[in-house]
């Protein structure tokens, strides 16, 4: 047990081996049942298909920039894609710098993995244009949560929420706002609690759900409606999520990069650090699901890790 942000919590490496390099900042990995990974690159505006043997296809070419991804019911790959990003790289190590010099919005795209077909799904909620939709996970219904990060300017940050909309492009509904910078999402195994990892703030909030698109909300001074269910001290930014089958959280957590797992009370159990700083994504597979593929996305890599324990998969 070691002492991480002033918490008791066992301190890992996360171990495994690198299947993929050379990836334009890479996200949003889907374990495939054939042992391939769907993963997005944000600053290639595209969606990639990694084989065991670390070869790279092209599947659909999405423009903007696609952050976060998720196999729906139909079968498509549906893609969250923020509108694109700025840029600066430094020694082969690249990072989002705020809004892409032609940014015009965010979006929710389908994909079709026979064709690479792309259908844009959801541009606006009542009218209001999507800022940069960053992290979907799908629930037993069919539907799907996603977050909104919201958009980074120089001057100004427009501020995230958390919606929830159905595959047929027809319903859409804002359930939870407002954020500074929501990223992941995730669903208990039980179905009935949507968690939102905040990026700037590292805090994890929890909402229950009272039914497809509603959501449970505290009262003021909860500054979104949700319950804190952790928030690391010291300077640390959280990213994308995922749920273990037990039902901890698992956080790709940025600056100490790696892998910050809670407990659904709250408790930082363990911390699995990464070799880098933009730790930003982990998604479990593998015939019992401990594997996680994580995507280092700085450096451009895609590993897989042992993992002690088995996860949930991006879809009902």
């Amino acid at each position: 047990m070691n002492n991480v942000n002033g918490v008791n919590a066992m301190n890992l490496e996360l171990g495994g081996r690198v299947i993929a390099t050379g990836l334009q900042f890479p996200e949003g990995p889907v374990a495939m049942p054939d042992g391939s990974v769907l993963v997005v690159e944000i600053a290639a505006g595209r969606l990639v298909r990694v084989a065991p043997d670390g070869a790279i296809h092209v599947v659909a070419r999405l423009g903007g920039g696609p952050n976060g991804a998720a196999l729906g019911p139909d079968g498509h790959c549906y893609v969250c894609n923020n509108g694109g990003f700025s840029w600066r790289t430094d020694n082969g190590f690249s990072r989002p710098t705020g809004a892409a010099v032609d940014y015009e919005g965010g979006a929710i795209q389908r994909v079709n993995l026979s064709t690479g077909g792309v259908e844009m799904l959801y541009t606006h909620c009542d009218g209001i244009p999507l800022h940069g939709p960053n992290d979907i996970v799908f629930d037993a219904h069919g539907g799907f949560w996603f977050s909104d990060f919201g958009k980074t300017f120089e001057d100004r940050i427009l501020r995230g929420a958390v919606y929830y909309a159905r595959t047929d492009g027809r319903f859409i509904r804002r359930a939870a706002h407002p954020f500074l910078t929501p990223n992941g999402v995730g669903l208990s195994p039980d179905g009935r609690t949507l968690y939102v990892s905040e990026t700037e703030t590292s805090r994890l909030w929890s909402y229950p759900i009272q039914g497809p698109g509603e959501l449970g909300i505290e009262p003021w001074p909860s500054p979104n409606g949700g319950r804190l269910v952790h928030g690391l001290g010291g300077f640390q930014r959280f990213d994308s999520l995922a749920v273990e089958e037990g039902g901890n959280i698992c956080v790709a957590t940025l600056v100490r990069g790696g892998i910050s797992v809670f407990s659904p009370a709250g408790e930082l159990l363990e911390f699995h650090a990464a070799p880098e700083g933009y730790c930003t994504n982990i998604a479990f597979g593998g015939a019992d699901r401990r594997t996680a593929f994580v995507t280092l996305s700085g450096y451009g890599q895609l590993i897989a890790a042992p993992w002690p324990r088995a996860g949930l998969p991006l879809f009902a």
